[in-house]
C-alpha cells in the first residue's frame, strides 16, 4: 500500500512538471523576455490568414501570429505596395512581449528587402 502511495506521489510530481514546462515553450524565450529579435512582419488578415476587420500589422514568432500594438501598418510604407505588408512578408527586428495573446511592441524596425540572385 505504501509503495501505491509513493508511486502515486511520484505520477503527479511529474505530471505537473511536464505540464509547466509544455506551457514555457509554447512562447518563444525572447518574446516572453523583451529581448530583440528578427520576427516576421506582415498584414494578419491578407499574409497570416488572422481574424479581423481591415489590414494590421502582425508578427510571427514560432510559427504562431500575434496582431501587434505599439505601432501601426502604415508607419513602415504603403502597405498595399509591392512589398508592403499586405503583398509581401517581411523580416523586421522586434523587441517587446506576448501580452493577452498580442504583441507589445518596445521597439519594431523593418529590415531592408532582401534582393533575389
Amino acid at each position: 500500500m505504501r509503495a501505491v502511495l509513493i508511486i502515486l506521489m511520484f505520477s503527479c510530481v511529474t505530471l505537473n512538471a511536464i505540464a509547466q514546462s509544455g506551457k514555457s515553450k509554447s512562447v518563444h524565450k525572447h518574446a516572453k523576455s523583451g529581448k530583440m529579435q528578427i520576427a516576421e512582419a506582415s498584414c494578419g488578415q491578407c499574409k497570416f490568414g488572422m481574424a479581423g476587420t481591415g489590414c494590421q500589422l502582425a508578427v510571427r514568432i514560432d510559427g504562431k501570429a500575434y496582431f501587434v500594438d505599439g505601432t501601426a501598418i502604415d508607419k513602415h510604407g504603403d502597405a498595399h505596395g509591392e512589398t508592403g505588408f499586405c503583398n509581401a512578408i517581411r523580416k523586421a527586428e522586434v523587441k517587446g512581449k506576448i501580452v493577452d495573446n498580442r504583441f507589445v511592441a518596445k521597439s519594431f524596425k523593418l529590415l531592408p528587402v532582401e534582393m533575389k540572385p
